[in-house]
């Protein structure tokens, strides 16, 4: 998976701690709530994102080695089947439209 560290919601708090407390505030007086009120919405929300962005699916965070390994894998996973090869009449142009190709 990437390799960058993503940050956790405590190390968002200390180092955005200034930039919070101005969205805690501009939320209770636009909903004329207490800061006290919004803070735990506004942890959630951010909770949320946070935990969001950690599950983010492999194929938006795999750098290009990744995905070639991840595929490497399945391929390999797939030989251990021993399944037989198809002909090559079985893969013709005219085995797989018939009349129509």
């Amino acid at each position: 998976m990437n390799t960058q560290a993503k940050p956790n919601l405590n190390e968002l708090e200390q180092s955005h701690s200034e930039d919070i407390e101005t969205i805690t505030f501009l939320l209770a007086k636009i909903s004329k709530r207490s800061p006290s009120e919004i803070k735990p919405h506004l942890d959630t929300m951010l909770e949320r994102l946070v935990q969001a962005d950690e599950e983010r699916p492999f194929y938006e965070t795999a750098s290009p080695t990744e995905w070639v390994a991840a595929f490497t894998e399945w391929v390999e996973s797939h030989r251990e089947l021993n399944l037989p090869s198809l002909s090559d009449e079985a893969i013709s142009r005219e085995s797989i439209y018939g009349e129509r190709g």
